[in-house]
């Protein structure tokens, strides 16, 4: 089911973690939260395929690492428009949500390959480490920005 921050928080079990999923167009990036819900870790990332396939990947990652609900990125244009990468990202969210019994929400990922890849770069990783970094990264830095607004959503502007 699809929901809102708010929502995906209350329906959460009290030590399920989250997933939260940067979706490329050849690559997902994914990334796991603690079970206290306060830190983002990239986990992998995962060379995209037919939807029912990464659906099982995606899947047996979250049921082994007790994952209750998932954080989709939502790559919205810098003026707050959808273009065809967020209405991608709203498909995949629905498509999953058909699928599964797991709560999905959608965060607004803006700039989030973008900070990552200067993080990167002030790192000095090369280019093929960068390559290798960027999504699951990206996917972290998107999980947290959702988990600060479910910790305190009094002080997140985003």
């Amino acid at each position: 089911m699809l929901v809102n921050l708010k929502s995906l928080a209350e329906t959460l079990a009290p030590d399920a973690r989250l997933v939260g999923l940067d979706l490329g167009e050849k690559t997902i990036g994914i990334a796991l939260s603690d079970t206290r819900r306060t830190i983002a870790s990239p986990f992998v990332t995962r060379r995209r395929s037919r939807f029912a396939e990464d659906l099982a990947y995606l899947v047996a990652v979250m049921r082994e690492h007790g994952a209750g609900g998932v954080v989709v990125g939502l790559p919205l244009n810098m003026d707050g428009s959808e273009g065809p990468s967020a209405q991608s990202a709203r498909a995949f969210a629905r498509n999953f949500a058909a699928r599964s019994n797991l709560p999905i929400a959608l965060w607004d990922e803006r700039l989030s390959t973008a900070a990552v890849t200067r993080t990167l770069l002030e790192a000095d990783a090369s280019r093929k480490r960068r390559a290798k970094l960027v999504d699951k990264m990206a996917a972290a830095w998107l999980l947290q920005g959702a988990l600060d607004a479910m910790n305190h959503p009094t002080r997140t502007a985003r």
